[in-house]
């Protein structure tokens, strides 16, 4: 979020120090989609908002209010939304609307009066460095570094993953290409299931990994002891179900706007090899 014309240039500098791995030029202003009006200088004088982090596992004393951030950005003159959703929606239009999250932040973005784009992204790589939705593959490197242990269910699932470099150029180019507008896009990189992403960091660090392949009913177990959500754990069991039974085949949109093909995760691992280490 950049700051408001209104705010005064010292104001602007300390927001930005607090955050010195922004590029050049941004400025920053700090405050939650949870609460958007504590920050409504945040939403003066847009052009377009790209909505990332709307996860259905973000729990606060209120629900998630996607719908004010949504007025708040239209009124400041945001002309298009970008969502960064998930493969949920598919899985929850089987479901009734009370149960709906990743949908209910798709179809609230929808009913706005502005240009509006969902992509919805494979597993993204950097989750295996940080954590985060979805739990496969979640916080591997920590993982590994305590353990050499990892407990996968459906471990030979060619499940897709995405450099996070990758899914960012399609943000940024989806954002800004009104020929994108009113479409889902599919932001799938390349298949590799659990054991073959466990032997690749295997061979890279020069240590055997363990692969402990649980069932479904022992991964919910595990998943909820971890504080995941029962709709993350039901997603995510349903998507690693599907690709065992069914390869994922990536969208060619993804390649045309990268103009090569996705990076694999052989690629993302000579870059982070040292995490697991």
């Amino acid at each position: 979020m950049g700051c408001s014309p209104a705010a005064s240039r010292s104001e602007c500098s300390a927001r930005t120090a607090r955050h010195p791995a922004g590029p050049p030029g941004i400025e920053i202003i700090e405050g939650s989609g949870l609460r958007p009006s504590e920050a409504p200088d945040a939403f003066v004088g847009i052009d377009r908002l790209f909505l990332a982090g709307a996860a259905p596992e973000v729990r606060t004393e209120r629900p998630y209010s996607v719908g004010e951030v949504v007025s708040r950005a239209v009124g400041g003159g945001a002309s298009a939304i970008v969502v960064l959703s998930s493969h949920g929606p598919v899985f929850e239009m089987t479901l009734p609307p009370e149960q709906w999250h990743w949908l209910a932040i798709e179809r609230a973005v929808e009913a706005s009066p502005v240009a509006w784009t969902h992509i919805r992204p494979s597993a993204v790589m950097a989750s295996m460095l940080a954590g985060g939705y979805p739990p496969t593959g979640s916080s591997w490197a920590e993982v590994i570094r305590a353990s050499r242990v990892v407990r996968e269910p459906y471990v030979d699932a060619p499940y897709p993953f995405i450099d996070e470099e990758d899914l960012a150029v399609v943000a940024a180019t989806v954002l800004f290409d009104p020929g994108y507008a009113g479409s889902e896009l599919d932001a799938l990189g390349p298949a590799i299931s659990a054991r073959q992403r466990a032997g690749l960091i295997s061979e890279a660090i020069g240590e055997a990994i363990t692969v402990d392949e649980m069932t479904p009913d022992e991964a919910r177990l595990v998943w909820r002891s971890q504080g995941w959500p029962e709709e993350t754990i039901e997603v995510t069991l349903w998507a690693q179900s599907q690709f065992l039974a069914q390869p994922a085949i990536s969208d060619p949109t993804v390649e045309r706007i990268l103009g090569r093909a996705p990076r694999t995760f052989a690629d993302w691992l000579q870059r982070h090899v040292e995490a697991f280490r």
